[in-house]
C-alpha cells in the first residue's frame, strides 16, 4: 500500500513537470524555441519607463483634484508612490537627468555633467549627445547628428539587450533629442526626436538606421504635427485652476508677438515669428504628440508581444519648455498637467489593449524639478533673487589681475563650474591646490555666492550629507572644472520671468518617482530614495545585471 502511494505521487510530479515544461516552450523573436523558467514566466513584456521634464514632486499634490482616474492617479492609487525621491546629485538638468535615470548612477560616474560642457581635452564646449560620425536620418539638416557616444557606462536598456542576446528591443522617444538618445543606451533599436522648424517630423541618426521604417514615414505623413497648429485655450475652465497664480502677471514670459501671457495663446497667430513647429514644444500639444508617436511605436515597433521583454523609453518635455517660459505657479503650468494626465491615461489604455492589462511595468520620475519664479518669491517677502553676473565677472577679473597679474588663469566657466588653465598656473611657479583655494576664499565674499568647493577637496574627501555630498556626486574627474559654486538658496541666474533649474537645492532635487503594472506593490513610502535606485529595481525585477556604472539601491517594498 505503502509502495503505491509512492508511485502515484512519482507519477503526478512527472505530469507536473511535463506539462510546466510544454507551457514553458516559448517561441523568442527569431522563432526560435527558448526555455523558460521561473524567471521568464513573471516577466513583464515590456518595460516602459517615462521621464516627465522639470517636474516637481508637489505637481502631483496640487493639481490632484484636476486628474482623472486613468492617468497619475491610476499610478498612485494602483503603484508605489516614493514620496521622497531626490536627485543626489547636482547639476539638476536634462541630459545628466534622462542619463541618471537609466544609468543608476550620476554624472561622477556615467560622464554627462551637464547638457553643455567645457570638454578640457578638446578644449571646446561639447553638446551631450552630439555626434559628428553619424548622419541625420529624416530631416537635411543637422539635427540628427547624435549618438550616446559621451555616457561612459551602461543603461537599464543596454542590460536588458544583452541579458536577452539582442532579442529584446529598446525603442526611445522624446521631443528633445537628449530625452531619447541617453535613456535609449548604446544599444537600442532606434531613438526619436521630433524637429520642429518648418518640418515638423520625427527623426533620427544613423546611429541607429539608415532609413525611417515605414511607420515612422507614414506619421510624418499624416500631418499630426499639423493638427495641432490651433489656438492653446485651458481643457478645464481656466476659473478652476485656483491652485496656480492669476493668468495675467509679470512673473511670466511671452512669446514673440504677444503683449500678455495670457489664455488663449494663439499659436496660429504666432507661428512664423515662433519658429513655426517649434512652438508645439512650449505647448501641452508636445506632450501629446509624444503621446501619439509613443501609441504609433506599440504598434509600428510591434512591442510586447512576446515573452522576451522590449522597452520603450518615452520623456515629455513640453513640461519643461512651459515651465522656463511661465513659472511653476502659472495657470500655463497647471493646464499642462492636466493635459498630459489625459495623455498618460490613453498611453496606458494602449498598453492594455496591445500588450495587456498587467503584462506591462510602468516607472515614472522627472530629469529634475525647478524654482518658484524668484520675483514672485521676493514679492511674498520670500529670500529670493538674481545674481549679478556682470558685477560678478568685473569684480572677479579685478581680483585675478591683482593676485596673479592676469586674467588668462580661468579657461572656461560653466555650469557654476570654473575652470582653471593648469599650464598657466605652472608656468607663474603656483601650486594648482593652491590656486583653487585662493580662489574659492574670493568667490565665497559675494554676495550671491552661496558655497564654493574645491576641486582638491572633491577628490580629498569622501562627504555623506548636504551640499558638499549632491556635489561630489556630480563631479567627474575627468570632465568637471577646479572651482564648484553654489548660489544662495532662492537666487538663480536666469530672466526675470519663468523658472528654472540646476542647483543642488531641494526645489531642483526633489521629484516624483511612480511604479505601476506587473511585479509592483501596491503602496507608498516616506523612506528616502533616489534617481540611481531606479535602474537596478528594474533590473531586480527583470532578474538581469545592474548597469556597468550602477551605485544605487534596488527599492525592496516596490516589488512583489
Amino acid at each position: 500500500m505503502h509502495k503505491n502511494k509512492i508511485s502515484l505521487l512519482l507519477v503526478a510530479v512527472f505530469l507536473t513537470f511535463n506539462t510546466v515544461e510544454i507551457v514553458a516552450q516559448k517561441k523568442s523573436k527569431n522563432g526560435n524555441k527558448v526555455e523558460n523558467s521561473d524567471h521568464l514566466r513573471v516577466s513583464p513584456k515590456l518595460i516602459v519607463g517615462i521621464v516627465v521634464d522639470q517636474m516637481r514632486y508637489d505637481y502631483l499634490t496640487r493639481f490632484w483634484n484636476h486628474f482623472e482616474d486613468d492617468g497619475f492617479k491610476r499610478m498612485v492609487n494602483q503603484g508605489f508612490n516614493c514620496k521622497n525621491n531626490h536627485f543626489n546629485y547636482a547639476p539638476t538638468s536634462t541630459g545628466p537627468g534622462h542619463t541618471s535615470v537609466y544609468t543608476g548612477t550620476t554624472p561622477a560616474i556615467h560622464g554627462i555633467i551637464g547638457n553643455n560642457w567645457y570638454d578640457k581635452e578638446t578644449d571646446q564646449e561639447v553638446y551631450c549627445a552630439s555626434d559628428e560620425a553619424f548622419n541625420s536620418v529624416g530631416t537635411t539638416t543637422d539635427a540628427g547628428k547624435m549618438s550616446p557616444h559621451r555616457m561612459a557606462v551602461t543603461t537599464v536598456t543596454d542590460q536588458l539587450r544583452l541579458h536577452n542576446q539582442m532579442r529584446s528591443k529598446t525603442i526611445a522617444i522624446a521631443l528633445k533629442d537628449r530625452g531619447a538618445v541617453l535613456p535609449g543606451g548604446h544599444t537600442a533599436n532606434a531613438a526619436y526626436w521630433f524637429h520642429g522648424a518648418d518640418e515638423g517630423n520625427w527623426i533620427t541618426s544613423s546611429f541607429y538606421m539608415d532609413s525611417l521604417p515605414n511607420w515612422v514615414i507614414d506619421f510624418n505623413a499624416s500631418n499630426a504635427a499639423e493638427n495641432y497648429k490651433k489656438p492653446w485655450t485651458t481643457i478645464k475652465d481656466v476659473n478652476t485652476y485656483l491652485e496656480s497664480g492669476l493668468d495675467n502677471n509679470k512673473y511670466e514670459g511671452l512669446f514673440t508677438g504677444q503683449t500678455a501671457p495670457i489664455f488663449p495663446h494663439d499659436l496660429p497667430n504666432l507661428w512664423n515669428s515662433n519658429g513655426q513647429y517649434d512652438i508645439i514644444k512650449a505647448s501641452p500639444y508636445g506632450n501629446s504628440i509624444t503621446a501619439d508617436f509613443a501609441i504609433a511605436a506599440l504598434e509600428g515597433e510591434d512591442l510586447g508581444s512576446d515573452s522576451i521583454t522590449d522597452f520603450l523609453a518615452v520623456s515629455f518635455s513640453s513640461t519643461d519648455y512651459v515651465g522656463h517660459k511661465y513659472g511653476v505657479n502659472s495657470k500655463e503650468i497647471q493646464d499642462t498637467y492636466v493635459r498630459l494626465d489625459r495623455d498618460l491615461a490613453r498611453l496606458f489604455k494602449a498598453l492594455d489593449k496591445k500588450v495587456g492589462e498587467n503584462e506591462y511595468t510602468v516607472f515614472l520620475t522627472a530629469d529634475h524639478g525647478a524654482i518658484n519664479v524668484p520675483a514672485y518669491l521676493k514679492d511674498q517677502k520670500i529670500p529670493a533673487g538674481y545674481m549679478d553676473g556682470g558685477e560678478l565677472a568685473t569684480k572677479f577679473q579685478e581680483f585675478l589681475k591683482y593676485k596673479y597679474g592676469t586674467t588668462d588663469l580661468v579657461k572656461n566657466n560653466s555650469n557654476y563650474q570654473l575652470f582653471l588653465d593648469h599650464d598657466v598656473i605652472r608656468n607663474l611657479d603656483l601650486q594648482i591646490g593652491d590656486v583653487q583655494s585662493e580662489i574659492a576664499h574670493e568667490l565665497l565674499n559675494y554676495k550671491d555666492i552661496d558655497k564654493v568647493y574645491t576641486a582638491q577637496q572633491m577628490w580629498q574627501n569622501e562627504y555623506t550629507h548636504g551640499v558638499p555630498y549632491i556635489l561630489q556626486k556630480g563631479y567627474n574627474q575627468k570632465r568637471s572644472g577646479d572651482i564648484l559654486m553654489v548660489l544662495k538658496p532662492g537666487t538663480i541666474s536666469y530672466s526675470v520671468t519663468g523658472s528654472t533649474h540646476g542647483s543642488p537645492q531641494i526645489y531642483d532635487t526633489h521629484v516624483p518617482l511612480l511604479f505601476y503594472g506587473k511585479g509592483i506593490r501596491k503602496g507608498s513610502t516616506i523612506v528616502r530614495t533616489e534617481i540611481p535606485d531606479i535602474a537596478p529595481t528594474i533590473c531586480s525585477l527583470l532578474g538581469i545585471a545592474f548597469p556597468s556604472g550602477s551605485t544605487g539601491t534596488p527599492i525592496a517594498k516596490v516589488l512583489k
